[in-house]
């Protein structure tokens, strides 16, 4: 969830990001028959379009995602900075993870679904963990850098992570009491540094809860936190969290809000893993339901952008990594608050830009691939479709 490097070279970073809608397998995907036969369909009733809360949320989001990424090379001399730092990645990506396990409670093995998970977050899982090192080896003149799809490279662990808990949906869904087994799961993860890189596993395990929590949500409890009064006591709370975090910032591992490590890994007693997930579920959860307040639930200027937050999360990275590699933010004029806003600015408008249709446009074939060519037809879906070809038809008749 950091842009900063590990000690031995690997970088890792935040992502992504962005949740999916509820029939799409990967953030910012459009809805299944887009086109085609589908196309002649009349438009979808109001209560299944796009929920302008939860795009401007995702898009909101991702800024913060990007904002973060600029401010890791700044922060370092910079006590108010790194507070504000550690208060946004309290929760950007709990918040995240939250909207996309709310969106998955439908999520279940039928082969249309296992087909979108597959094109919509395996395909380009497997698209920018090559891409990535590639470009770290052309700009960061590194040849050693190596290309693994089993360690997930700066942004794409977020892409692993959603494979694998949407894949476990059902499981969440099955059983008695979800929130409390997935917080146990996070609290063993934690005191367990065999489990190792391969598929950033500890991200995993150590987020899970967030995303146990969305399946466990409905659309009322989201009503609940964008009241008044929760909008104006978000105020204070965000106060108190950026008070805390300047006092907190020389003295704690910011490790923590990463959870890629165990608690052996970060340098403390094993007992403090568990106490740590725990601690920090609870200040992320406030600080989303903070975060969720705020959110506007009507149409904005940046709603629409909020479709596409895959190909912000996945670009953006780029952008900061060749920063990173070329010094750019080592130059002097952005050293101190003045180029500290500065960056801030740019990297909000950098990823808004890369969430603009032109782009998703670009991009589809790697983001959202149709790749009809490697399934098979699903013959319970082409009876559908014939039934609804037939119904559409039956309609036209009766209507002429």
């Amino acid at each position: 969830m950091t842009a900063s490097p590990r000690p031995n070279g690997n970088h890792r970073g935040t992502p992504l990001p962005p949740a999916p809608s509820p029939s799409s397998g990967a953030p910012g995907a459009p809805a299944p028959g887009s086109g085609g036969r589908d196309a002649r369909r009349p438009a979808a009733p109001a209560a299944k379009r796009r929920d302008a809360f939860f795009d401007n949320a995702k898009y909101l989001a991702i800024v913060l995602v990007a904002v973060g990424h600029a401010w890791e090379p700044l922060k370092g001399d910079s006590r108010s900075l790194q507070a504000a730092y550690m208060v946004v990645y309290a929760f950007h990506m709990p918040a995240f993870i939250l909207i996309s396990g709310f969106f998955s409670r439908s999520f279940d093995m039928r082969p249309d679904r296992l087909r979108r998970l597959i094109t919509g977050v395996a395909v380009p899982y497997i698209v920018f963990e090559t891409a990535y090192p590639l470009f770290k080896r052309f700009v960061d003149n590194d040849p050693q850098q190596e290309i693994s799809l089993l360690d997930p490279w700066y942004l794409t662990w977020f892409l692993c992570a959603l494979f694998i808990w949407r894949l476990t949906t059902p499981i969440w869904k099955a059983v008695r009491h979800p929130l409390p087994l997935a917080l146990v799961v996070a609290m063993l993860a934690s005191v367990t540094p065999e489990i190792g890189d391969d598929l950033d596993l500890q991200r995993v395990l150590q987020f899970l809860p967030f995303f146990v929590l969305g399946l466990c949500l409905k659309p009322e409890h989201f009503h609940l936190v964008r009241r008044r009064s929760v909008r104006i006591a978000a105020v204070p709370v965000f106060a108190a969290a950026l008070a805390f975090a300047w006092w907190a910032a020389p003295r704690m591992n910011t490790g923590w809000f990463y959870h890629r490590d165990s608690a052996q890994e970060l340098g403390a007693p094993w007992w403090a893993g568990p106490v740590m997930v725990l601690a920090l579920f609870g200040c992320s959860l406030v600080l989303t339901a903070c975060f969720f307040a705020w959110v506007p639930g009507r149409r904005v200027w940046f709603t629409a952008l909020g479709a596409g937050t895959l190909c912000g999360y996945l670009l953006h990275g780029f952008v900061v990594k060749a920063g990173d590699y070329k010094g750019w933010f080592e130059v002097s004029a952005l050293q101190g608050p003045f180029g500290e806003i500065l960056v801030t600015v740019l990297a909000a408008a950098m990823v808004t830009l890369l969430c603009t249709a032109p782009v998703r446009r670009v991009f589809r074939p790697v983001m959202e691939p149709a790749m009809d060519w490697a399934f098979k037809r699903d013959p319970a879906e082409a009876a559908r479709e014939r039934e609804r070809y037939e119904a559409d038809r039956a309609r036209e008749k009766v209507s002429a």
